[in-house]
């Protein structure tokens, strides 16, 4: 929800509140997929961009595939037009989501080196860049594979990328809406309920390895 949307829900409630129960009124019979879709095409459609990040995520969510969403865009194409579906494309790209890479879409991936477990004591947390994506790597024990998780920098919420600066101890808060997590698990502790992205890691001949 926009800060303004947000605003005239507190400012005026009687009016607002119809309107919402309205939108519940007529996804009620929907899969949570499919509603999730539906707004992703809408927010093209109107070319709202943090809606459409915002609609997006909550699609991935809710499990849809990236090619599901691809394939939603493709379908509504006698309503969108090819501008706009290109548009949505540039966002995605620019949101650097995991899964919509050409190889991802397609099976494919790899492993990506991040550092050598001896750089990171346990119980500690860094933030590190590699191949066009920044993580955090955080140790949980002695090193072993177990005791590696490895999270994508990326908040949940509208996909703002956390900086280090924003992890004290073993909290972790988004700088732009102040979702919380807790980098041990990655659960989200504070706003939001969904979690951080975890990626598949290994430790290989000394090196801590990311899959995506």
């Amino acid at each position: 929800m926009s800060d303004a949307l947000a605003y005239l829900v507190k400012a005026r409630p009687d009016a607002l509140g119809h309107y919402f129960k309205f939108l519940k009124e007529c996804g009620k019979h929907l899969d949570p997929k499919t509603r999730n879709l539906i707004s992703v095409i809408t927010k093209v459609h109107a070319q709202t961009e943090r809606g459409f990040k915002q609609y997006v995520n909550r699609a991935l969510r809710e499990g849809c595939t990236p090619m599901e969403v691809l394939d939603a865009l493709l379908m509504a194409f006698p309503a969108l037009g090819l501008a706009k579906i290109v548009w949505a494309a540039d966002l995605i790209l620019a949101m650097n989501l995991p899964g919509f890479s050409p190889e991802a879409l397609h099976g494919e991936s790899s492993w990506h080196d991040l550092l050598g477990a001896d750089e990171l004591p346990p119980g500690q947390t860094r933030r590190v860049e590699c191949d066009g994506r920044a993580v955090f790597v955080h140790r949980t024990g002695d090193g072993g594979s177990d005791d590696w998780h490895v999270y994508d920098s990326r908040c949940p919420h509208q996909t703002t990328d956390i900086p280090h600066l924003a992890l004290q101890g073993t909290r972790l808060t988004c700088p732009k809406h102040e979702w919380a997590f807790d980098i041990r698990s990655g659960r989200c502790v504070a706003k939001g309920d969904t979690p951080l992205m975890r990626w598949e890691c290994r430790v290989e001949g000394g090196r801590v390895q990311a899959r995506w």
